[in-house]
């Protein structure tokens, strides 16, 4: 089995459905510090630095991975700290890519 990182990213119709619960919650099973949102819509991770400059580095990287893929997350950045939260809005929920690219930025903090 390719690891979830190494999974190519994909364009996701319009038309395609979201992940159901066993579907999202199989592949969480491979990110264990990522979080599933109540709605089963989106995943989310907060990471930590010791101060704005690796904070910033990180979200650079992270944007980086989203230009890339042209897969783009929701980012809340503060001082030391940054939210990533996935979602698929074409679909209004959750798509493979959502964690391939969880999976990618789980890269950067190894």
């Amino acid at each position: 089995m390719t690891h979830l990182a190494d999974r190519p990213v994909q364009p996701v119709p319009a038309e395609a459905t979201p992940f159901n619960l066993e579907q999202a919650t199989e592949l969480l099973a491979e990110l264990p510090e990522w979080v599933l949102s109540e709605d089963h819509a989106s995943i989310e991770r907060t990471f930590h630095f010791r101060d704005y400059y690796h904070t910033m580095a990180f979200v650079n990287a992270v944007a980086w991975i989203a230009h890339h893929t042209d897969h783009h997350p929701d980012l809340e950045v503060g001082y030391n700290r940054c939210v990533v939260r996935y979602t698929t809005h074409a679909i209004g929920g959750l798509s493979e890519n959502d964690f391939i690219c969880a999976a990618r930025i789980d890269r950067l903090d190894a």
